[in-house]
């Protein structure tokens, strides 16, 4: 997959970093070129100058293949307008936005681009974001004979029940993420968007999961 960081700031340079290193395609802009100084000498994307709301520093960048693209510059405008560009131009829908000022977040927000404040989340709440479904051990017992495992379903699972999601994962869903908050899950609630669920599995792999959530769910009419 190829993903897109405008800023090479820290939270850009890790984010880059963290992508590349999974294997991933990555392109990191900047206008000043010093700053790619940041990435380690192991970097394999892309380093592109240029101003990152530009549509041909952009194109450059390889938005047009891009999965996910993340605006995490210095400058909240700089990022809502990219970010804007990246959705309404190039069509690319997951994209997410660093905002410096909390009070502005809920005003892109309804523009339909999340926003990451920087006190209140980081680098890992935006490579959430940007990252597809998947599903990997968040704890496991010293036998490893039980294992806890967090995944995030597609878009097609949501407004299913719990009680049918575990009937189509065959896996128990102990706990639901929502909202920042995690709750002891219940068989009717409805699963919603960016919902994150934790089975309890015997074993430690999480792979069977994974592939479940990431397909549609195969509901019998």
């Amino acid at each position: 997959m190829h993903f897109v960081i405008l800023g090479a700031g820290r939270v850009g340079t890790t984010l880059a970093t963290i992508l590349d290193e999974r294997g991933h395609s990555v392109a990191l802009i900047d206008q000043n070129p010093d700053a790619f100084r940041r990435l380690p000498s192991t970097f394999s994307g892309r380093r592109v100058t240029g101003v990152g709301f530009d549509r041909d520093t952009l194109r450059q960048a390889g938005i047009e293949d891009a999965y996910a693209f993340a605006a995490v510059s210095s400058g909240d405008n700089s990022n809502i307008i990219a970010a804007r560009v990246v959705r309404e131009l190039f069509k690319v829908d997951r994209v997410v936005a660093r905002i410096y000022d909390p009070s502005r977040a809920e005003v892109y927000e309804k523009l339909g681009i999340p926003t990451v404040a920087t006190v209140r989340r980081t680098t890992e709440a935006v490579l959430n974001w940007m990252m597809p479904p998947d599903a990997h051990i968040v704890w496991s017992h010293a036998t490893g004979d039980v294992s806890l495992i967090k995944a995030r379903p597609v878009e097609s699972w949501y407004g299913l029940t719990l009680d049918l999601v575990e009937r189509l994962v065959s896996r128990r869903v102990v706990f639901i993420s929502r909202q920042g908050h995690l709750d002891v899950a219940k068989p009717d609630m409805v699963l919603q968007e960016n919902d994150e669920l934790y089975f309890g599995v015997s074993g430690g792999s999480g792979i069977e999961i994974r592939e479940i959530l990431t397909r549609d769910p195969a509901v019998e009419e």
